[in-house]
């Protein structure tokens, strides 16, 4: 299989080195950034936070990226003083946010796919869920367990930005879904091939719900790889959707997998106590990734009309970084930070999805909010690009930054 970096957008969807200004989220005490970037790895967001990509970009073809950013303009906490809390939603936050149920999903297992080791990832999850009040979740009590994508444990090498994607993955796991056990299967490498077979480890040993976090250009190889690692019914296998703002890229773009794509988050005076709009600026830039692919076939449970091929995404939650979730991380970092990125979105989704109960064993659980479009929340305002429609601009119903919206309970989770 070969693969590249995600594809590069129109010119119309890209600005570089641009200035933008918005305003903070009552959630972090911090004052609005303006921000110049001029390299890759160094970003600002819809929102006007500096943040900086935790993956590099993939030097050659057949490698994925993680989707996952870190904001730089908030001082990591290695320590917490008495009473402080972290900056960043944690899970009572997101738990009143999508409406979930606090003592649903015990028992099941969701995977975390990743490439690379976090020799901290055990230890780290310790200190969120002990942050936030939540049951252990260790080797010792059989809630977590760590494979490489043999199902042995000979772990691949270690790296920080990996590592930083592995510590976010898990609390997102853990925020949606604290009765749920965590498998984290590590890729040998970045490859394709090597995060497939982490997938298929990760169904082989019986998780009904995984986590991709990651993703690269579309390929014309691509429907290869769906059939070698990616259709296994019964199982709801989520993807980020990406945080190039509009543009499709794989695995998102398999029918086989839930596409999430990503929001801003904020509180408010509403009835439901928050609102959220799509992360990313009609300018482009940084957000949540969608579109119509090139190659993938549209499944039969998609009915949108202005795209004849796979349209992404499916769903949405938090991603911008601005509006980010609080993550522990050690592993070369400095504790507390705030994340962000679709990455946060695609464990969140698969904690969901578990609340929600088991999938029938021969569906294609990416359909199931298509039968409940009504139990979602429907995010109506913000684009991610300048295409001109709804596969970028965010609408009443379907749209492609955040499909057909954010959670409301689970029942749009279920069949």
């Amino acid at each position: 299989m070969r693969r590249g970096a995600p594809a590069l957008l129109s010119a119309a969807a890209l600005i570089t080195g641009g200035l933008a200004v918005a305003s903070q989220s009552a959630a972090f005490a911090t004052t609005t950034t303006t921000t110049t970037s001029s390299t890759a790895s160094a970003s600002t967001s819809a929102s006007a936070v500096p943040t900086h990509r935790l993956c590099s970009q993939p030097s050659k073809p057949g490698y994925m990226a993680c989707e996952a950013v870190v904001r730089t303009d908030l001082k990591a906490q290695k320590t917490l003083a008495r009473h402080d809390t972290p900056k960043g939603f944690g899970p009572a936050d997101l738990q009143a946010a999508y409406n979930l149920p606090k003592d649903a999903g015990k028992g099941a297992t969701v995977a975390i796919v990743d490439a690379n080791d976090d020799p901290n990832a055990e230890k780290d999850l310790a200190a969120y869920r002990s942050q936030y009040g939540l049951p252990e979740c260790s080797t010792s009590n059989g809630c977590f367990k760590k494979t490489d994508q043999d199902g042995g444990t000979n772990y691949p090498a270690p790296d920080a930005g990996w590592a930083g994607e592995i510590s976010l993955d898990v609390d997102m796991v853990s925020a949606a879904c604290p009765q749920c056990k965590i498998l984290l299967v590590e890729a040998k490498s970045a490859s394709m091939d090597d995060l497939g077979a982490a997938v298929n480890q990760a169904v082989k040993q019986g998780a009904k719900y995984v986590s991709n976090s990651y993703g690269g250009s579309e390929s014309a190889d691509d429907t290869k790889a769906d059939d070698q690692y990616f259709k296994h019914p019964g199982v709801a296998i989520t993807v980020s959707s990406g945080d190039s703002g509009y543009g499709v890229e794989y695995p998102a773009a398999s029918p086989y997998v839930t596409a999430v794509g990503g929001t801003s988050l904020k509180k408010d005076s509403s009835t439901r106590g928050y609102s959220e709009s799509v992360w990313g600026t009609s300018a482009g830039g940084d957000g949540a990734g969608s579109g119509c692919s090139g190659y993938e076939a549209k499944p039969s449970w998609q009915k949108d009309t202005g795209c004849g091929k796979r349209s992404v995404a499916d769903v949405a939650s938090v991603a911008d970084p601005a509006t980010g979730l609080a993550v522990y991380d050690t592993y070369q970092a400095s504790g507390w930070n705030v994340y962000g990125g679709t990455s946060a979105s695609s464990p969140f989704i698969a904690g969901v999805y578990a609340l929600a109960g088991a999938p029938g064993s021969g569906d294609t659980p990416a359909s199931y909010p298509y039968a409940h479009p009504d139990q979602l929340n429907d995010v109506t305002s913000g684009s991610n690009g300048s295409c001109g429609n709804y596969l970028c601009q965010a609408g009443k119903g379907y749209d492609g930054p955040t499909g057909l919206g954010t959670p409301n309970g689970v029942s749009a989770f279920t069949k």
